[in-house]
């Protein structure tokens, strides 16, 4: 296949933004590893501030920063990803280059702790002020259950309002295939 499958893309848009000493933000840590990814992208030099509410999720992405060699240039916040301002160093705010976010849940963990529209937007709000111009935010949507299927909503509803001045939204995904797969929308900060 020519066309890149989901998360290759989301990788894609994010080596585009991020480049060695940069800073990131990886809003749902989950097993970790959109965390190495990101943390090989910003280097020794560069900073991850990565979030989660589950402590599973905190513990297996250190486990697996720890066996890549790379926890020394990530921070792991046990808190929401609407708490971004008040845990990301002031000294940083407007310079962050990229965000990824994997919806819905942990895989492979209890299914009733889920991302939730309310706190994402105000995640995507916050990053909006603290991202450098060209900066991306990259949302992975899984949307096969109930509340994926609301959040879904929300936000198309919410990232299609968007200012265009302030902001490019891209939607990329695959309509013709079964089991309702994941897509993606990326936001680029003018």
């Amino acid at each position: 296949m020519k066309m890149e499958r989901i998360l290759p893309f989301a990788k894609n848009l994010l080596k585009k933004a991020v480049k060695p000493g940069d800073f990131v933000v990886d809003a749902t840590v989950g097993n970790g590893h959109d965390t190495v990814f990101l943390a090989e992208l910003v280097g020794e030099n560069g900073k991850v501030y990565g979030f989660d509410i589950q402590e599973e999720a905190i513990a297996a992405t250190r486990d697996r920063l720890t066996q890549h060699g790379l926890l020394e240039q990530v921070t792991i916040f046990h808190a929401g990803h609407e708490q971004l301002s008040a845990n990301i160093p002031t000294d940083v705010h407007g310079k962050l280059t990229g965000a990824i976010f994997n919806l819905g849940y942990l895989p492979g963990s209890d299914k009733t702790i889920i991302t939730r529209p309310e706190t994402t937007i105000a995640a995507i709000e916050q990053l909006l002020d603290l991202m450098a111009p060209e900066g991306t935010i990259v949302l992975v949507i899984y949307h096969g259950h109930e509340q994926g299927a609301v959040e879904r909503d929300s936000l198309l509803q919410y990232c299609q309002q968007l200012d265009q001045r302030s902001a490019h939204v891209l939607q990329y995904q695959f309509i013709n295939q079964q089991n309702t797969p994941p897509f993606i929308v990326a936001i680029e900060k003018r």
